[in-house]
């Protein structure tokens, strides 16, 4: 599974999201230009130290990222998609794709993709959700999809027995 960041810019979220892709076993894309640096603080606190396990790609702008992943199955996180993140198949290899906290992915990459659009309902006036718990709402959705392939099913206690 992929996960791909389009100009994140707060860096505690996309150490959020890194530790949830190595939990995972997620590849995250970072697409450029990215609000922090690397070696930020806030970005190390969130990804602790999961940081250096991660498999994480950046690229320089999304023609960048398209040319190195063309044939790529992609979705789009959105609040503008017609379709639920529960209503699409995801592959084990399909790259989701979310847009910068502030603007979200721009209009002009969406409408080339109108069927990749995916949303996370809403109630009410909510705009958005976090991006952290975005990624993680609909990874996970698509982790369940592929029977969360790879992943430790069972879970034991420490001191106790059940």
């Amino acid at each position: 599974m992929n996960i791909v960041l389009l100009e994140p810019e707060i860096p505690a979220n996309t150490g959020n999201i890194g530790r949830t892709c190595v939990a995972t076993d997620t590849s995250l894309h970072l697409i450029e230009p990215l609000g922090f640096h690397l070696t930020d603080k806030m970005l190390k606190r969130s990804g602790m130290d999961y940081w250096q396990q991660l498999d994480v790609k950046r690229y320089m702008d999304w023609d960048d990222f398209r040319s190195k992943n063309p044939d790529a199955k992609l979705f789009f996180a959105t609040t503008k998609g017609q379709h639920l993140y529960t209503d699409v198949s995801f592959d084990p290899d399909s790259y989701i794709v979310f847009g910068k906290e502030s603007a979200g992915i721009p209009e002009e990459i969406l409408i080339e993709h109108p069927n990749e659009c995916i949303r996370i309902p809403m109630a009410g006036e909510s705009r958005s959700l976090n991006l952290s718990n975005s990624v993680a709402i609909v990874l996970y959705e698509a982790l369940r999809q592929n029977d969360f392939r790879g992943m430790t099913l069972s879970g034991e206690l420490h001191r106790l027995k059940w």
